[in-house]
């Protein structure tokens, strides 16, 4: 079946729809949110080197205390508004580390608080963060399997 060819007026419409168009600066966009992106994880990393500098962890063990204060952080910062301003600017980049996903949990749950903590902030905080934690344990599962494999093939 052969595809309609658009009218001379939808043609002159469309041109005119793109004049009106705001031109996005991509370009700048990505440079925010890698910036912005690469400080919050800088911040991470500093927290870390805090807590097996100054307190009784390993490198390796200092990473769980780190992401709880990420959480913390990023949690607080989205119940003051803050963290909604900076991800208007940085877009993604606020998005990928564990701040993100601290903050959509946290901003679906302020959202709906007045619908009752049960069907409101427990039901509507985890429709988003739902498949992020399907999908978290579904690939542990099939890594730890892997692994199991080759540590039994003597691999590992």
């Amino acid at each position: 079946m052969a595809k309609k060819q658009p009218t001379p007026a939808q043609k002159e419409y469309q041109n005119l729809e793109d004049s009106y168009e705001k031109k996005r600066p991509v370009l700048r966009n990505c440079m925010c949110a890698f910036f912005i992106g690469g400080f919050i994880c800088l911040f991470g990393q500093c927290i870390q080197v805090f807590f097996y500098t100054y307190f009784d962890f390993t490198e390796k063990t200092a990473g769980n205390p780190t992401v709880a204060v990420l959480i913390l952080l990023s949690t607080i910062a989205t119940a003051l508004g803050f963290y909604d301003r900076l991800a208007q600017i940085a877009g993604a980049g606020t998005a990928v580390p564990v701040t993100g996903f601290a903050n959509s949990i946290a901003s679906a749950a302020i959202e709906h608080r007045t619908e009752g903590y049960v069907l409101g902030v427990g039901g509507n905080m985890f429709k988003l963060a739902g498949s992020v934690i399907v999908f978290g344990v579904v690939s542990a599962f099939f890594v730890a399997l892997i692994k199991a494999v080759l540590i039994e093939l003597g691999v590992v």
